[in-house]
């Protein structure tokens, strides 16, 4: 049985995020947070890293982070070890495509789909939450690209409360067929418990479209 796992819409490591946070805690038994900036590789990873300490401590657990930020980093023994051994791995925001490619068919990316069978919790924020899925939206166009596809067949879209109106009808246009598009707001999850049913927690809205039109939670990959 896999673990829980949140697709958060950004914003993440603030309070409006704690609900849900604390939820995936609960449900991993975790006493430590791993936290992974590999998608802010370039854009001062030791921040998001201080703010997760800050935000989990909180909390009530502590947060470290793993500094795999570029492609040997994710094929390091050790780095893929940690991974494996946490009950809880969050993977923060920053570029999806530097995301992708650094976890991409690596060490640490198959230590994290090992950790997850095993039943510990994954949390993407923002990057995070859009590598998780397959396709993914490429962030270059809104044209849609391979993820990494821990949940297949469904795409999620983060920070949608920050999309133009003509961005989305463009997506959602682009959108294969048949496959669920999810519109996250930020500070807002998309939750999947270890049964396959998905719920939502945050400050925002979440809504899911296929082939343009709205449908709900039931229609995504259990």
């Amino acid at each position: 049985m896999t673990g829980p796992l949140a697709l958060v819409g950004g914003g993440e490591f603030a309070e409006p995020c704690s609900s849900f946070d604390k939820a995936l805690i609960e449900q991993s038994d975790a006493t430590e947070v791993l936290v992974l900036p590999t998608g802010a590789a370039y854009e001062h990873p030791q921040r998001l890293i201080d703010q997760a300490v800050d935000h989990f401590k909180s909390l009530g657990v502590t947060a470290r982070g793993l500094m795999v930020v570029g492609r040997p980093d994710a094929q390091n023994e050790a780095n893929a070890k940690a991974v494996a051994d946490a009950k809880l791995v969050y993977l923060a925001g920053g570029s999806a495509l530097h995301l992708r490619s650094v976890l991409k068919e690596s060490a640490v990316w198959d230590a994290l789909i090992h950790a997850w069978n095993g039943g510990a919790a994954v949390a993407g924020s923002s990057a995070g939450a859009m590598v998780l899925g397959d396709p993914m939206v490429d962030p270059r166009g809104g044209a849609f690209t391979l993820g990494l596809g821990l949940i297949e067949q469904m795409a999620a879209i983060p920070h949608f409360d920050e999309w133009s109106p003509e961005k989305a009808h463009r997506v959602f246009q682009l959108a294969p067929a048949g496959v669920p598009v999810v519109s996250i707001h930020t500070q807002t999850a998309l939750l999947r418990a270890t049964d396959g049913t998905w719920s939502t927690s945050g400050v925002g809205k979440i809504e899911v479209f296929v082939d343009g039109n709205k449908a709900g939670l039931d229609s995504l990959p259990s």
